[in-house]
């Protein structure tokens, strides 16, 4: 029987996830005891890839363990970590399974900025060991079949889960070890396999051959359509392992038909049908020769087809002495039953029974992403409560430094600081002044400065490295076939053009302040000053003493009690609003378990409006209570003010006294404001620099990625021609006419240049033998060899269609006996530095008739053409 198939491992190149997921972590997490567990995390999932990729692999279940460890570790962490070209960007390299490369181009390999893409090889990888493993069991041994058949049908479904998989896994045409064609013909393969240890399994537990007979019948079934599968895709059947695989699927269809007709035989002899029995038999022993003509290199099956012909031989002297039983057509005999006892194993993480995820306690990214959001809906929520509480707080104050009040009640006497002025003015010289104001004032834009530069900065990078892509893209054109730099890019432009927003409405508002402060430096200034300052820039005016005791005063003076306490009460609330925290993660995770998704919107807000309902009521009824008594405030100011004495320096007073409440009360705002500015701005400089640090990241995988590829497109330059192809000419391409004789040892093609020199005179060629009458055997020989050579060589001459030694005479007593005169050499020329050594007549030889005159031919032998000049010799000259 053949070995069975196994599938070769994809080889990866290293790749350092310490430092993009710990900066990552460090970026996203608060400094403390998680954000340590999650670097140290990081830190065991790249000794985790090292010890899974960076190394050879045994054949060994262990082995396979930690590939099957190191897949389900990356699927619990794709949903917890960002990762693309604009975020968290590694590139991963891996080489094709099937390529075996070549001398100057190197194997083919793919890089990508894909988890998905690692995922899709590290599978691969999952499910050519489980083939090595089950192709090394031992098939004779009942725990060795089970195991083989597991991790065959392990290998079929890893196999066909990257075949649904891995087109949307990846943003490019992947390698053909893992496009959807390869995969799915090796999980075919890998399934025929398994059915195939099924049916030795049934063969060595000797169940009935009607069952045997369908087990087989289904692996043959499963192996042809692997053969087809694999014979008519187009680019398969060019890689070298796929050639050795044909072979051996179609020798397997073969046997295992031939096993299912034998088994089917025994089934056909025990129901006494014996012209049946013979019939499958011959079927049988046809597919089993056919194996063994044309595959015999790979499959051997003398064991089957001696069985074949041996239950052939009985079957066939019980039918011809006995039953006489008549052989149907193979045509005729009715189809043997099918049963597939195997199916691909379903690939659902965990698929490791050791497994434990490093980042456990890390929630998804869609949980982070929910959390994310519902935090911005949480704060605008307290920032609308907050808001209007301090809007409707300001508008109080307003309304009542326009009416001077509570100093117009304090100012009876009418030469002295109000009481309420006076704290005023002690309040803001306790809160530093103006000096506070100027400084938060003066940090503003250096703040905004830097700022702009981190962002400038950033979007910098982003432009040059989109320019150098550009720049290669024009120069490569569809070469350059990786992710245009401009569509990667979008989500960062977008996210700083934000931010450039963000800081021109920054800038608008600080101009406000700025203008705000400008309107009431000048009475904020007077407040800073001592008591004996202050009083005297206050007017006096006659005193009102008369109204210290009258009714009207007394229910302002409650008024305003009132309203003081509708502010503390405010102030409590806005404390309260918040401090309110829920922890939110506990909800999504709980609805993304329950229906794979998170509807964050409808959640969110069912919370909010849980956790704010209450307050949201309270601060309405604030603005109602205070709308209410702002309204009586005014009525009670109005009869006030009909009972005072109205003069031009009582007038004056009070106008003071109102510009210094509100100077006051904008003192308060602004440096609110100021310093909700200056926090903006180090809240944004945080963020910038986060921003800042992506854009950096994507830059520098872009580049590496640009590097890689710039390699590869140099690689594949290197393989093709160098010029196209062109025609060569006739002359060249005609080969002369080939001479007879063996061939010539060749030449060195390149030899170095020699200084010229004279051309030397080629050596004659060999005389042709000379027309002599016969002799007696009795006188000289019948050819008498040349006495010596010819004093004066002829010139050279084109040699003759065969190489011709001179006819040397055959010795009596020693028939075909020819002697070589020692000494003697026909091509002297070819050897250096020897001296041409004339011919020694030997005794009793004759030597050649005297050579004619120089120039004159040898009479009687006919001349070559002139043509035949031009001829180069036979024999390479130097």
């Amino acid at each position: 029987m053949a070995t069975f198939i196994s599938v070769p491992l994809k080889k990866s190149s290293e790749v350092d996830l310490v430092k993009p997921l710990s900066k990552y972590i460090t970026v996203s997490y608060p400094a403390g005891e998680e954000q340590a567990e999650y670097v140290r995390a990081v830190d065991e999932l790249n000794k985790l890839r090292k010890n899974a990729l960076g190394r050879p692999l045994d054949k060994h279940d262990s082995s396979l363990e930690i590939l099957l460890r190191y897949y389900d570790q990356l699927c619990a962490l794709e949903p917890k970590f960002p990762f693309s070209e604009n975020q968290i960007c590694l590139t991963f390299t891996w080489k094709d399974a099937f390529d075996k490369g070549s001398l100057f181009g190197g194997s083919v390999k793919l890089s990508l900025a894909s988890l998905g893409y690692e995922k899709t090889c590290v599978l691969f990888n999952c499910a050519a060991l489980a083939s090595q493993i089950a192709a090394e069991q031992n098939m004779d041994n009942d725990e060795c079949l089970k195991t083989a058949a597991k991790y065959y049908q392990l290998a079929s479904g890893a196999f066909s889960h990257i075949k649904d998989t891995v087109l949307s896994a990846l943003s490019r045409e992947p390698t053909m070890d893992i496009c959807p064609e390869t995969v799915g013909t090796l999980s075919l393969i890998m399934l025929a396999q398994a059915q195939e240890v099924f049916f030795l399994k049934a063969t060595s537990d000797r169940m009935k051959d009607a069952v045997i007979a369908k087990l087989a019948n289904q692996a043959a079934d499963f192996y042809g359509d692997a053969f087809k599968q694999c014979q008519y895709k187009d680019n398969l059947p060019k890689y070298f392992y796929f050639q050795e695989v044909l072979p051996v699927l179609a020798a397997k269809h073969c046997i295992m038909q031939a096993n299912a007709e034998l088994h089917q035989s025994a089934l056909a002899k025990q129901k006494k049908h014996f012209g049946e029995e013979i019939a499958r038999l011959q079927h049988a022993l046809e597919l089993v020769k056919t194996v063994a003509s044309r595959y015999d290199e790979y499959v051997s099956v003398k064991d089957l087809m001696d069985k074949i012909n041996r239950a052939l031989t009985a079957a066939k002297k019980d039918n011809d002495f006995i039953y006489h039983d008549r052989v149907p057509e193979v045509k005729d005999l009715e189809q043997i039953g099918k049963a597939a006892l195997v199916k691909a194993t379903a690939i659902t993480p965990p698929l490791s029974q050791k497994f434990t995820d490093l980042f456990e306690k890390m929630v998804p990214m869609a949980v982070q992403q929910s959390m994310s959001v519902y935090g911005q809906r949480k704060n605008e929520t307290v920032n609308r409560l907050v808001g209007t509480m301090r809007e409707a707080t300001n508008l109080c104050n307003g309304v009542l430094a326009s009416l001077n009040l509570p100093a117009a009640l304090e100012d009876l006497s009418g030469d002295s600081i109000p009481q309420s002025i006076a704290d005023k003015a002690k309040s803001i010289v306790e809160k530093g002044g103006l000096q506070s104001i100027e400084q938060l004032i003066k940090d503003l834009p250096e703040l905004l400065t830097r700022n702009r530069e981190i962002l400038d900065e950033s979007l910098k990078m982003l432009d040059d490295e989109e320019s150098t892509d550009n720049e290669l893209r024009g120069k490569f054109n569809q070469r350059w076939n990786r992710t245009p730099s401009g569509d990667l890019y979008k989500p960062l432009r977008t996210e700083g053009t934000n931010f450039r927003n963000v800081l021109d409405k920054a800038v608008q508002a600080d101009q406000v302040v700025r203008d705000r402060y400008n309107a009431h430096c000048d009475m904020i200034a007077l407040l800073c000053k001592p008591p004996n300052e202050l009083s005297a820039a206050i007017p006096s005016a006659n005193p009102t003493k008369t109204l210290q005791g009258s009714e009207i005063v007394n229910v302002l003076r409650s008024q305003l009690a009132q309203l003081e306490e509708i502010k503390k009460e405010r102030e409590t609330l806005e404390g309260e609003i918040k401090a309110v925290t829920f922890d939110m993660s506990v909800t999504f995770l709980t609805a993304l378990a329950q229906d794979g998704a998170i509807n964050e919107e409808q959640l969110s807000l069912a919370q909010l409006d849980k956790l704010y309902g209450s307050y949201n009521e309270r601060v309405q009824a604030s603005l109602r209570s205070q709308e209410e008594l702002l309204g009586q405030v005014q009525v009670s100011h109005q009869e006030f003010s009909s009972l005072k004495q109205s003069n031009t320096e009582a007038n004056q007073r009070e106008e003071v006294l109102k510009k210094l409440a509100s100077a006051h009360d904008s003192y308060v705002e602004i440096s609110n404001n100021l310093r909700e500015g200056t926090k903006f701005y180090n809240d944004l400089t945080e963020i910038l620099l986060k921003f800042q640090n992506k854009c950096s990241d994507i830059v520098f995988a872009r580049k590496t990625e640009r590097d890689e590829l710039l390699k590869e497109l140099q690689q594949s330059i290197a393989r093709e021609p160098s010029a196209p192809s062109f025609s060569v000419p006739a002359y060249q391409s005609t080969p002369a006419a080939p001479v007879a004789g063996p061939t010539p040892a060749p030449r060195t093609v390149f030899q170095p240049q020699q200084p010229q020199q004279q051309p030397k005179a080629q050596p004659p060629s060999r005389p042709p033998p000379p027309n002599i009458a016969p002799q007696a055997a009795s006188a000289t020989p019948t050819s008498a060899p040349p006495v010596g050579p010819p004093t004066n060589n002829p010139p050279p001459m084109a040699p003759i269609s065969q190489a011709q030694g001179p006819p040397y005479p055959t010795y009596q007593g020693y028939p075909g006996f020819y002697q070589v005169p020692m000494g003697y050499n026909p091509y002297p020329y070819n050897m250096p530095n020897m001296a041409f050594m004339p011919f020694q007549g030997a005794p009793g030889q004759g030597g050649y008739p005297g050579a004619p005159p120089a120039g004159q031919p040898y009479p009687g032998y006919p001349q070559q053409p002139p043509q035949q000049q031009q001829q180069q010799p036979y024999y390479p000259q130097q």
